[in-house]
């Protein structure tokens, strides 16, 4: 997926409040802030990845500001509020009578919880929506391919999940359990570290979800989304093997769409800001269920 003309409103004042958020210093912000800018002048092209730009720039921020991890009090508090909605979820899933629609409604709230991210435009997020978003996943579902990532998942014995957020990783047990429940091995991957507020093994121990999945391990890699030529050997030689992918989230989508991918891919996400909802032909603010091939 290349950017459009509207990605870098969103990238700039993501890295504007980023470099806020990361240092007191002025000196240091307007450092900051003039390499960030300088980088845009020069990578910011048609063909660029709105991911990759995303990963270089939150890259040239925390080495010039010196704060490993921007979001890291927002990702506390991300786990804690997803972990207090999670029984609402649980429960709808629960009150399903057949595999096919429990693995439906776990589908619904692991988007749902795609919507935990900040500083974006086109996301007017509040903690406070969780639980009323999750109750509506079935309304707000505007690109719906989930029975065929349902069949997919039904035949796979060994499936990757690659997750995006924190908050939204607690959500994601529900699914990784439903995939368990149909036969497969799960092995779920997270970032290497800190980028942006996606999830880490942190997170992942924080939610439970090492007790949920057959294994969690990392790409190997901080950046947004799945760029191949950054991930560990370890992770590179799982990624080919396995039989099914889950990929959860808009920097999955900036960085699979269009690719060939070496096994079906089910892309679970929420449309937070135009460029992606027009990839797909949706409003923003909706929950897509897409099957890559």
């Amino acid at each position: 997926m290349h950017v459009t003309l509207r990605c870098i409103s969103c990238i700039l004042n993501r890295g504007y409040l980023q470099i806020q958020e990361a240092t007191d210093d002025e000196a240091v912000q307007f450092k900051t802030l003039s390499a960030v800018l300088d980088f845009l002048a020069k990578e910011f092209t048609p063909t660029a990845n709105p991911a990759n730009l995303g990963t270089k720039r939150d890259r040239i921020i925390r080495k010039l500001t010196g704060n490993p991890d921007l979001y890291k009090h927002k990702k506390q508090v991300s786990n804690q509020k997803a972990l207090e909605v999670l029984p609402i979820a649980q429960s709808i899933v629960s009150k399903e009578t057949t595999p096919e629609l429990r693995f439906r409604k776990a589908v619904l709230s692991a988007i749902v919880g795609n919507i935990m991210e900040f500083d974006l435009p086109d996301n007017p997020f509040k903690f406070s929506d969780l639980a009323e978003l999750i109750q509506q996943a079935e309304a707000d579902l505007a690109l719906d391919e989930v029975f065929q990532i349902y069949e997919k998942a039904k035949t796979a014995k060994t499936i990757v999940y690659l997750t995006d957020n924190a908050g939204e990783i607690a959500l994601d047990t529900l699914l990784v359990a439903e995939l368990k429940k149909l036969g497969a091995h799960v092995t779920v991957a997270v970032k290497s570290g800190p980028v942006l507020n996606d999830a880490t093994l942190e997170d992942a121990k924080v939610v439970g979800m090492d007790k949920v999945a057959d294994a969690v391990v990392t790409t190997g890699s901080d950046a947004v989304g799945l760029f191949l030529e950054e991930c560990s050997e370890e992770f590179l030689e799982l990624y080919r093997s396995v039989d099914f992918v889950i990929a959860k989230g808009m920097g999955h989508a900036e960085t699979l769409t269009g690719q060939k991918l070496p096994v079906p891919h089910g892309l679970l996400l929420r449309s937070k800001c135009s460029t992606v909802a027009n990839h797909f032909g949706v409003s923003t603010g909706k929950n897509i269920a897409k099957l890559l091939h």
